[in-house]
């Protein structure tokens, strides 16, 4: 299992950037996907889509991030808009909890 993530960058309070996590090894419409974050002291659940496509996002990013999946490119992706610097964190792709990506660092600053 390799999970491969991309698109993190420094934006300002309020931008928008979108993070891709490229997925090969397993069969990768039959898993459902995760996007978690860690910041200094926490770790935290960002959004989870399910391999039939349903969604479910934390409280803390719910009506702002939008989670994907492209089964045909095994890619996921993580929609992040009106980011705030709570937002700031390194965002890890995960297939379970031994199946992670290195991270990509998203930081929110003006």
């Amino acid at each position: 299992v390799r999970l491969v993530e991309s698109g993190g960058g420094l934006v300002e309070p309020g931008e928008s950037l979108r993070l891709s996590c490229a997925a090969s090894g397993f069969t990768f419409s039959a898993y459902g996907m995760y996007w978690n974050r860690q910041a200094p002291g926490k770790y935290e659940w960002v959004s989870t889509i399910s391999a039939d496509g349903s969604t479910t996002y934390a409280q803390s990013v719910k009506g702002r991030f939008t989670i994907s999946r492209d089964n045909d490119k095994n890619m996921v992706y993580l929609q992040m808009n009106n980011l705030t610097t709570e937002d700031t964190a390194t965002y890890i792709c995960a297939r379970d909890r031994k199946n992670v990506g290195q991270g990509t660092q998203v930081t929110v600053s003006s």
